[in-house]
């Protein structure tokens, strides 16, 4: 295999394995934001300004999921001439927030020991 290709190959091997890094934190990163209502757009815009980027083909059908699994509660409210759907954690959503936040703080407390 030719220099060129076998970079190619393990960039592309990086950005996946990169790629299944994220997905664990996508949910954790959607729930600490929603403490606070938003609307799709303006939680995708707080999260890339906090460094955490996200797709609307990612984050939209994430916060349905996390509806029907009562973690987020809904409502729908025109503001500037639109309606918007607004999210916000429901009574679950917080309890299962604070739970994943300290188990994501046991996580990278063990992951910080392994890496050094």
């Amino acid at each position: 295999m030719c220099r060129m290709a076998k970079d190619d190959a393990q960039h592309q091997l990086r950005e996946a394995l990169n790629l299944e890094l994220r997905r664990g934190a996508v949910i954790l990163a959607v729930l600490s934001q929603l403490t606070t209502e938003h609307y799709g757009y303006s939680l995708k815009r707080r999260l890339n300004e906090k460094g955490f980027t996200i797709d609307e083909g990612t984050l939209y059908p994430l916060m349905r999921r996390l509806e029907t699994q009562g973690l987020l509660a809904s409502s729908w409210r025109i503001e500037d001439g639109r309606p918007r759907r607004y999210y916000q954690l429901s009574d679950a959503g917080v309890r299962i927030f604070e739970e994943l936040r300290t188990d994501w703080k046991h996580l990278a407390d063990t992951m910080g020991g392994l890496l050094r």
